[in-house]
């Protein structure tokens, strides 16, 4: 091994609001020795996603919260270095929840293989992994876009929104995109083919969508809540799908936010709104992964990655992606392969 020690980021403090440096500490531990029935895993890749942050609070949800003094929960492309159980082999390529450290332990029940058929490492914790599952299943599955469809997508420059938007556009669908920088903008619109862009900082989102949208909404693929989302409420056509997917205007508040506050028009357009979590559609992630696989080596699909070195740049990257700073799948280089 190149290191002698394990450096991992653990929960210092609960976040007050936006987190902030001094609620993360950066330790550095000797590397853990697999037991029986364990391997043990050199992190290449790590994801940072959203949902880390509501991971941060103590409170009851789909999923524990991180304790502090606990390693930051994340997704992990790594490769297995020891091996002490015959399912798995020196050398495999895994994806799984190992957490914000260069080196991890497991039991193997939360890893699966990396196909390096499909696409680069990386891409099993983006378009290839839970950010683009959640696309296709929240979109296809949830939403049930049909040809003709105005879609507005939230959040359409990150990981889940670039590319819900372009599933859209194969479905034959017209696509509206919200985000927050006229480079972002540009990019939906002149590199993936979304037909409208809206730069929610710089425009008034409520005028927009009823110029853009004359006919209403037939779907929306919420990714944040708050403002934004009232706004589509506003314009929504009869018997349009929402999916809820995320809220990220409203992770990081001190107090609640008022709302939501025109659910009303659910019942006026006839509308229906629905949470889904991507691991409900675990059993075919392989049929998303392949599909979405497919559509790449066709044109029909990009992908953009933020890309960050070095797992002590962890905690500055997730401020800064809380903040709207990330263009595209934020990840962490750990390792180089």
């Amino acid at each position: 091994m190149d290191k002698e020690s394990n450096t991992k980021i653990t929960l210092k403090s609960r976040p007050d609001g936006y987190p902030r440096p001094s609620d993360f500490e950066v330790v550095e531990e000797p590397i853990p020795q697999p037991r029986e029935g364990e391997v043990l895993i050199k992190a290449i890749w790590l994801s940072l996603d959203p949902y880390m942050r509501g991971r941060m609070r103590d409170v009851q949800s789909y999923a524990p919260s991180v304790q502090l003094g606990s390693v930051i929960v994340g997704g992990v492309v790594g490769r297995v270095v020891e091996a002490r159980t015959p399912a798995f082999a020196v050398g495999d390529l895994v994806v799984g929840p190992l957490g914000w450290q260069q080196y991890a332990t497991s039991e193997g029940r939360n890893l699966l293989r990396v196909d390096t058929a499909l696409g680069p490492l990386s891409t099993a914790l983006g378009i290839l992994g839970m950010p683009g599952m959640t696309a296709y299943f929240g979109l296809l599955d949830v939403c049930e876009p049909r040809p003709g469809d105005t879609v507005v997508v939230s959040a359409a420059s990150g990981a889940v929104g670039q590319v819900v938007g372009q599933i859209a556009k194969i479905m034959g669908c017209r696509v509206i995109g919200i985000a927050g920088t006229q480079e972002k903008i540009d990019y939906i619109v002149d590199e993936l083919g979304f037909d409208v862009g809206i730069n929610y900082k710089t425009q008034d989102v409520m005028s927009e969508l009823a110029s853009a949208c004359p006919l209403g909404i037939d779907v929306y693929f919420d990714n944040v809540g708050g403002d934004i989302s009232d706004a589509v409420m506003e314009n929504l056509a009869d018997f349009a799908r929402i999916a809820i997917c995320g809220q990220i205007s409203q992770y990081n508040l001190a107090e609640p936010a008022l709302g939501p506050r025109n659910v009303r028009l659910l019942t006026t357009h006839q509308a229906r709104m629905e949470g889904f979590l991507v691991f409900q559609f675990a059993a075919r992630h392989d049929e998303g992964r392949r599909r979405i696989a497919s559509w790449i080596r066709e044109g029909k699909i990009k992908y953009k990655e933020d890309v960050v070195e070095g797992i002590e740049n962890a905690p500055a990257a997730f401020i800064g992606m809380m903040r709207g700073e990330n263009f595209g799948k934020l990840l962490v280089n750990i390792s180089k392969e």
